[in-house]
């Protein structure tokens, strides 16, 4: 499956998550593990709270990247719940992107009233 095909199953996924949540007001934690319930019920692959090593100079550091949601190795979710949202997770997810050598993230801030605002796609080469 293609990245943009995934993209828009967790659009939809992220959509339901908050519709049935009620919106904005919960954890982060609480949507993130809303979120893998629906992704992996839409019969993707998701991994959670993935640990991926950071190599500096030829040298593994002791602080690894720990991503919110991995979808079948090929999409990378940041879950938000924040009412101010600030540019800078876009950056940061780039830099993931780079990291891993994958294609496309999606930061959901699920702090908005209406989630479909608060998505944001990153890209990394696409």
């Amino acid at each position: 499956m293609h990245e943009n095909d995934i993209s828009k199953i967790i659009v939809g996924c992220a959509i339901e998550v908050h519709r049935v949540l009620g919106g904005p007001g919960l954890l982060e934690s609480v949507y993130e593990e809303a979120l893998v319930f629906e992704l992996e019920r839409s019969g993707l692959n998701v991994q959670r709270q993935v640990f991926v090593p950071i190599i500096y100079k030829g040298n593994a550091l002791s602080s690894p990247l720990r991503m919110d949601v991995m979808i079948n190795n090929k999409v990378i979710v940041e879950c938000k719940a924040l009412i101010t949202y600030n540019t800078i997770f876009e950056v940061q997810l780039l830099t993931y992107l780079r990291l891993t050598g994958l294609k496309l993230g999606l930061v959901i801030n699920f702090g908005e009233a209406l989630v479909f605002k608060g998505i944001h796609r990153v890209v990394n080469g696409l």
